[in-house]
C-alpha cells in the first residue's frame, strides 16, 4: 500500500492508504489518517486543496484540465490538486 507523508503547519504526518485513494474523497468520508488537509469542492473548481507535491511526482499522471486551469504556471513549481490526484504509489505532498 501507497505511504503518504503530508507536510502542513510545520508538522509531518505519514501513514499508509489504500491503492488508488483519493485523499479528499477519503478526508470527506472520515477514512483519511491525515488531521489538517485543506479542501473545499472536491471537484477542481476552486484549488483549496492546492499541494506541492515534494517527492513521487513521476508517479502520477500528467495534470488534467482542471490543474492546468487552477493552477497555471505553479504547475511547473510542483504544485497539484489533491482532489484530482489518485495515489497508487508513494507519495510526500506539502500544504502551504
Amino acid at each position: 500500500m501507497p505511504i503518504v507523508t503530508f507536510h502542513k503547519k510545520g508538522e509531518v504526518y505519514r501513514d499508509e492508504v489504500k491503492e488508488n485513494t483519493n485523499l479528499v474523497v477519503r478526508a470527506g468520508i472520515k477514512q483519511f489518517p491525515f488531521p489538517h488537509l485543506a479542501y473545499k469542492c472536491g471537484m477542481g473548481k476552486c484549488a483549496t486543496c492546492k499541494s506541492r507535491i515534494l517527492a513521487g511526482g513521476e508517479h502520477l499522471p500528467p495534470p488534467n484540465w482542471k490543474e492546468k486551469k487552477m493552477l497555471g504556471d505553479q504547475l511547473d513549481a510542483g504544485y497539484r490538486l489533491a482532489c484530482q490526484l489518485w495515489i497508487s504509489h508513494d507519495l510526500e505532498l506539502m500544504q502551504d
